[in-house]
């Protein structure tokens, strides 16, 4: 199998999508942030010094996810109909999964837009907190579904 992302010659490119069809695309991506108690109850009781990280943490991710093209750089640049963001709360880690959902009507898929909009709001989480708890783990990053374009669905199992 040929990387889609190499010419006959073995040199970066970026695909040439311009013949395929637009398709309705989405993808929902998440990743988790673990972190010390302390970190966790002065993030959900809104006491950190940096301002409400949750809602800063949605904003990001909704920025990053919008500035993919500019920081992959085979990526194209998109024009994404929505972006949505999801917290979960994991009282027992402690800390949270995020969840990114990017959709929009187009020629190429937005699993990227939806991975890096999570890995900038679970970032954002970091900065704004590493003051309290500089031992933070993010992981598990990872595409949950996608649906659109010639592959198809792909549901995580």
């Amino acid at each position: 199998m040929r990387l889609t992302h190499l010419d006959e010659n073995d040199r970066p490119k970026m695909v040439d999508v311009g013949d395929k069809n637009d398709t309705q695309r989405e993808a929902v991506a998440s990743g988790v942030i673990k972190m010390s108690q302390e970190a966790y109850e002065m993030i959900i009781e809104n006491r950190t010094k940096k301002g409400p990280v949750l809602q800063t943490a949605v904003i990001a991710a909704i920025m990053g996810a919008k500035q993919t093209s500019s920081l992959i750089p085979m990526c194209h640049p998109l024009m994404l109909t929505s972006i949505k963001c999801d917290i979960e709360e994991i009282p027992e880690l402690p800390g949270f999964k995020l969840f990114v959902t990017a959709k929009l009507t187009g020629k190429t898929g937005v699993e990227m837009e939806a991975l890096t909009g999570v890995s900038i709001g679970l970032l954002t989480i970091y900065d704004m907190a590493k003051a309290i708890d500089k031992s933070m783990e993010i992981s598990d990053v990872r595409l949950e579904k996608k649906s659109g374009g010639k592959s198809g669905e792909y549901i995580r199992g």
